[in-house]
């Protein structure tokens, strides 16, 4: 869902606003710093990650993100899973991002050229690789934003990079991209039951270290981001059908002024997820803008054209949950974006703030009289929005009175 990027009152765009949490601010230092340390078009640093452009498809950009100078802690700059584990704010993300460097070139997504090995190494890489980077010319200095991957800093045309040590490749890593034979939905599905996350699975897809060798290729990151969710997604699906069902619960958090209300119910697995604005100042019976869109106990059978990427990434931790309690369910989630959330980071955000929200026991209720009620009343207190609205919208709350009970699949 594209929200409108609310300004800092009394922020200077050109420099610091002073009030020392102002993401356009962060950047500006941010990309300032790394402007004063690169005045020249050859380096050595950490390749952080590969990235993967999209525009051109199939002949597109593939990059080597790094910060401009070696960093002991150059890892910090790709770790999403730990940035809501630590509550970074969105200042100090963004700081992060906008330092780093993208050193990309041109390449179709079925070449072999050097610069594919050199980025397959770095996404395969249990920490930051050593690399050599020289431009083409000294980069213009600027954030690149995206609704689905986490921003990056400056951009410039890569003239040659190679790695000076050999970088560190856990075995399980080695094994998958070894095996040919193995096809990509299983080597993920590997690999994440063996505490890989998401976020180094979607790299190493976007490079195509994964998958049969017939079918192995370049994927846009922004692609292999969602393709990773809804594979990891759909494996999980396979289990949680197999579980009893769960009790009425609810489950009220979020991360970076993306706020969650996550509804079970006892009934066969379905998810449904509706997103909307709620700024700070609104009227209760202001209409509420959202998307919305659901599956049912058979899956889908296309893309979440609506709520796109944060669709596979919020059912992700919801079958997370369900799968720690051991549990089925009809979900019906309700996400609540804040004039808080001052600058698109991508969808890692929504996967985050969703466990966040999933966190602790929840609160268990006899009916789905009360729990709804309980949902009304919380949504007006929070956001002062009419949740009424949208859970009379729901697809899923209306299909209750006619499908089939847990009883009829088992």
């Amino acid at each position: 869902m594209n929200i409108p990027f609310k300004k800092h009152a009394g922020y200077d765009p050109l420099g610091d606003c002073g009030k020392g949490r102002c993401p356009v601010c962060a950047r500006n230092t941010a990309v300032m710093r790394v402007k004063s340390i690169l005045t020249s078009t050859s380096f050595q640093s950490e390749g952080v990650a590969p990235f993967v452009g999209r525009f051109g498809y199939p002949n597109i950009n593939v990059g080597i993100l790094a910060p401009p100078q070696p960093d002991q802690e150059a890892w910090l700059y790709d770790a999403p899973k730990y940035w809501a584990y630590k509550h970074f704010d969105i200042p100090k993300i963004v700081d992060f991002r906008s330092s780093l460097l993208n050193s990309r070139s041109a390449i179709n997504i079925k070449s072999r050229p050097k610069l594919l090995d050199l980025s397959q190494e770095v996404s395969m890489a249990s920490k930051p690789a050593d690399v050599e980077i020289t431009l083409e010319k000294v980069p213009s200095f600027r954030l690149m934003l995206d609704s689905h991957a986490a921003p990056t800093g400056p951009a410039a045309a890569l003239k040659q990079a190679k790695l000076t040590s050999n970088p560190s490749i856990h075995t399980k890593v080695q094994k998958v991209f070894g095996d040919s034979d193995l096809k990509a939905k299983d080597a993920l599905a590997y690999l994440y039951e063996n505490n890989f996350d998401e976020n180094f699975l979607s790299r190493i897809m976007s490079v195509g270290v994964v998958g049969m060798k017939k079918d192995r290729k370049l994927v846009p990151t922004r692609w292999s981001i969602t393709a990773t969710d809804d594979t990891l997604g759909k494996n999980l699906t396979e289990e949680i059908r197999t579980y009893s069902s769960c009790n009425y619960q609810a489950y009220f958090g979020g991360y970076l002024g993306n706020y969650y209300l996550i509804l079970f119910f006892p009934e066969v697995w379905g998810y449904e997820l509706f997103e909307t604005y709620a700024p700070s100042f609104r009227q209760f019976d202001q209409p509420l803008r959202y998307t919305t869109d659901y599956e049912t106990y058979d899956g889908r059978k296309n893309y979440a054209s609506e709520t796109v990427g944060g669709y596979y990434t919020v059912r992700l931790a919801v079958l997370e949950k369900l799968q720690r309690m051991r549990r089925q369910g009809m979900v019906v989630a309700l996400r609540f974006i804040t004039d808080e959330y001052t600058m698109p980071l991508g969808v890692w955000v929504t996967r985050e703030a969703t466990r966040k929200a999933l966190e602790g026991k929840g609160i268990e209720f006899s009916s789905k009289e009360l729990m709804l009620d309980y949902t009304k009343k919380l949504v007006k207190k929070k956001f002062n929005a009419d949740a009424g609205f949208l859970l009379n919208k729901s697809t899923l709350l209306k299909s209750i009175k006619t499908q089939k009970k847990l009883a009829a699949f088992a």
